[in-house]
């Protein structure tokens, strides 16, 4: 791994360098996209970006976990968990870009 990670920064950057909106309206657009996946994931629904994937919110029941330390029995609260399940597409191309970086290209 690089160890670079993507932040809103660059996307940003991104929107501005393709789009050729100004920095502040790029940042604003990159800002409302994030602001409305967040909220329809609160709201428990489902977000399918085509051709990227899928982020959705589960429920998780309360259960008896183990503190590894000391042994002890804990409970975990209930609580709601995001996962996110890649596309094919996604998959396909990341796997693609790891063989042509092992080839050398």
């Amino acid at each position: 791994m690089t160890g670079k990670t993507l932040t809103r920064a660059d996307l940003t950057e991104a929107v501005y360098n393709s789009v050729g909106l100004s920095r502040n309206e790029s940042s604003q657009l990159v800002e409302s996209i994030l602001e409305s996946i967040a909220a329809k994931l609160e709201e428990g629904e489902t977000v399918k970006l085509s051709s990227f994937g899928t982020f959705s919110v589960r429920d998780k029941n309360q259960r008896i976990g183990r503190n590894p330390k000391t042994g002890e029995e804990v409970p975990i609260k209930p609580r709601r968990v995001m996962t996110f399940r890649p596309s094919h597409v996604l998959k396909d191309q990341i796997n693609e870009g790891m063989h042509r970086k092992m080839r050398g290209e």
